[in-house]
């Protein structure tokens, strides 16, 4: 079959199309013929290994030195399933199907950027939403599960005022929509480019993070959500940290390691058949244009989710 395998960290150039073996799915597995992935920010940061000295070494000492141990990289897919193993009771050949390749931290399993991948039937992995096409579903997981893991922290009740800083990336777009979903007055941080963008998925307030004094249009806010971690900063994103009512609360996706756990998968699955939830989608790019995708998440002004599409 045909895969993306990551050669040694660094650059985009180091991801090659190459033919590799076909994977058998074991008894409790089912074997996915994958229509669509996705480019995260996660990806790029375990390819490109840009980190400082300690962080670089333990990335290393999880995924593999000099080059990932799985050269194959990726744990988002939507696809078709091909075939089960002789245990498999939830799913058949034939059904349409979304997954993440992980459900805690010790149990994950990368090899999405490829034509095939085989994962458990227990894991994250559903029916794919029947409202949704296989671009779409593949740009749910990823923001979806990581915008769950930081609203969990919370306990928004109807008219909390929640500020959004990054409201226009993967997870930030989720972010907002899982907020309003539970009755939040939500302000959405970003470039004013993208106004439009968060107004549609339902922001009530917008703040250009590059205008100048942004930080003298802030209010207070029950909650503050930093959907980007420490790989951003603004005058704006450290004043918003006392931006807090009395009992307030920060939260950072760079608080503690995010759980994926497969009822918060489920809730995705269901706010999205439901039309509560859309992914965004920036671009979509072939299979063979995997560098180019990853260049561009790189860059760090994608909007949404960057898919990209297999066969």
């Amino acid at each position: 079959m045909k895969a993306i395998e990551c050669l040694k960290y660094g650059s985009a150039e180091h991801l090659v199309l190459n033919e590799v073996a076909k994977p058998t799915p074991k008894d409790n597995e089912v074997l996915i013929k994958i229509r669509a992935t996705s480019v995260t920010t996660s990806d790029v940061l375990i390819r490109g290994l840009n980190a400082p000295p300690i962080p670089r070494f333990v990335v290393q000492l999880i995924f593999g030195f000099g080059k990932p141990r799985n050269p194959v990289l990726g744990m988002v897919s939507s696809g078709v399933i091909e075939s089960v193993g002789k245990k498999v009771t939830t799913f058949k050949a034939g059904d349409e199907v979304f997954a993440y390749g992980s459900v805690s931290p010790t149990k994950r399993h990368f090899g999405s950027y490829a034509e095939y991948i085989c994962l458990p039937e227990d894991w994250n992995l559903a029916l794919k939403p029947a409202n949704m096409s296989f671009e779409e579903s593949a740009a749910i997981p990823y923001g979806g599960l990581l915008a769950e893991h930081l609203l969990k922290k919370t306990t928004i009740q109807a008219g909390d005022h929640v500020l959004i800083y990054g409201a226009s990336g993967s997870i930030g777009t989720m972010a907002i929509q899982l907020a309003k979903h539970a009755g939040a007055v939500v302000t959405s941080v970003c470039s004013s480019r993208n106004f439009d963008l968060v107004k549609s998925l339902g922001s009530d307030h917008v703040i250009d993070y590059t205008a100048e004094h942004a930080e003298q249009q802030l209010g207070t806010y029950t909650y503050v959500i930093d959907a980007v971690g420490n790989s951003k900063s603004s005058t704006l994103k450290e004043q918003s940290k006392k931006a807090l009512i009395s009992g307030g609360k920060y939260i950072s996706i760079d608080h503690g390691t995010p759980l994926t756990p497969k009822d918060a998968f489920l809730k995705l699955k269901s706010l999205a058949e439901q039309s509560k939830i859309k992914p965004v989608i920036d671009r979509v790019y072939p299979l063979e244009q995997m560098a180019d995708a990853h260049q561009y998440v790189e860059n760090g002004h994608k909007r949404g989710n960057v898919v990209v599409t297999i066969g």
